[in-house]
């Protein structure tokens, strides 16, 4: 593995942190700068908010920038950013230094691909991106937990500054190690990612997307603050999210094999009714230690699970519809990803504010039902389209198709 590699892959390992450890941190927060609980989930919100306009508008701006320099920029960011939040006066300074490190991550996981395959063989490219994103995993295994014991009992700005240290650590590793001479191909420009978005199909697919993710995100936001109220201490909380983090991890490994096995749409709807149903569960194993922590391993298990096959359904959509433009539509799955994170922790905050922080698990498995029900459309649809090939029903029949989807 070029050593190169390695400085991605803890780039990804701190940018990961940082997005996912807010959520441990979020009572903290809000006890420490006098603000309530929805409003601190905001910080998730804007973050994610971020992200999903980072990715497509500033990759397309940056695209004739080197790419070494560009990540450097990144990481120099994603630093400052971070050292931003440690040093925060208040509520609203820490929400401008959520948004520059979201912006630096969604145009780092644009470009990052690119960089690590220009730094292999092209027979290990998808190794090298698996290494890469490896960094994400860790982060949800170790870096939460880890970043959440620091801020309950450091204080929550340390562990800002913990994740700053790990991101002068990557730019350094980036500056001495990635060469300067990787060859690129400019992105799409923000016209052709327009006409990405112009693609019923892909839309129904993107909607899924933040559909099932915004679903789980209403509960996820709030996970520390419920187990709060089940009587956990800090430390307690950051044991349950290493639990957490080890089952998403096999969660991953689970569902990229499913959706080999049984097609991605079958995938996609039975892991999109097990969260559905965990979801239900935690409603009522909530108030009950022992209960809640078995409730919590069984969500990690499917929460991100259906990643792969997202992802391996949009660049099959994208290669029917849009073929001249298949990166394009994958990045933008990201970018819709994490609008359902931002819309999710936000209805989550209106869910507490306004019914309570009990309902957020079961509101939130309603939700995940409805990209249940979007998924089940989009297999429709395939099949309709699937069986007018086969009995040679002319291609003027598959807009009217798609336009059902819209």
């Amino acid at each position: 593995m070029p050593i190169a590699l390695l400085a991605l892959t803890i780039s990804a390992f701190a940018i990961g942190t940082t997005e996912f450890v807010i959520v441990g941190l979020i009572p903290t927060i809000a006890a420490d700068l006098g603000v309530s609980l929805p409003s601190a989930g905001l910080l998730v919100s804007l973050y994610a908010l971020g992200v999903a306009i980072g990715a497509p508008l500033l990759t397309a701006l940056t695209g004739r920038v080197p790419r070494k320099a560009l990540l450097l920029g990144l990481m120099a960011l994603f630093t400052v950013g971070n050292l931003l939040a440690w040093q925060a006066p208040g509520y609203a300074s820490l929400i401008v230094a959520r948004l520059l490190t979201g912006l630096a991550h969604g145009v780092f996981f644009s470009i990052g691909s690119t960089i690590a395959t220009g730094l292999v063989p092209r027979e290990k490219a998808a190794s090298a991106i698996a290494i890469m994103f490896t960094g994400l995993t860790v982060a949800l295994v170790t870096g939460v937990p880890l970043g959440t014991f620091i801020g309950q009992h450091a204080g929550w700005r340390e562990t800002f500054l913990a994740v700053s240290a790990l991101g002068v650590l990557a730019f350094a590793g980036s500056a001495l190690f990635v060469p300067a001479n990787i060859k690129h191909t400019p992105p799409a420009s923000m016209l052709r990612q327009l006409q990405v978005l112009g693609q019923p199909r892909l839309l129904l697919v993107y909607a899924m997307t933040a559909v099932g993710y915004g679903g789980s995100f209403i509960a996820f936001t709030f996970l520390a603050p419920l187990l709060q109220q089940a009587g956990f201490s800090g430390n307690a909380i950051s044991l349950v999210l290493l639990v957490y983090g080890v089952s998403v991890a096999v969660g991953n490994l689970w569902g990229g094999r499913l959706a080999d096995r049984v097609g991605p749409i079958r995938a996609l709807q039975r892991i999109f009714l097990l969260l559905a149903l965990v979801l239900f569960v935690l409603t009522f194993t909530a108030p009950h230690p022992v209960l809640v922590v078995l409730t919590v391993l069984a969500w990690g298990a499917v929460a991100f699970g259906n990643v792969p096959g997202l992802q391996v359904y949009v660049v099959k959509q994208a290669e029917r519809v849009a073929p001249h433009a298949v990166d394009v539509a994958s990045g933008l799955n990201i970018a819709a990803f994490n609008l359902g994170i931002a819309f999710g922790a936000w209805g989550g905050g209106l869910i507490v504010t306004h019914v309570g922080l009990g309902h957020t698990p079961w509101i939130g498995a309603l939700v995940v039902l409805g990209a249940w029900g979007l998924t089940t459309l989009s297999g429709r649809l395939d099949r309709r389209i699937a069986h007018a090939a086969s009995h040679d029903i002319p291609g003027a029949l598959q807009p009217a198709v798609c336009t059902q989807a819209g």
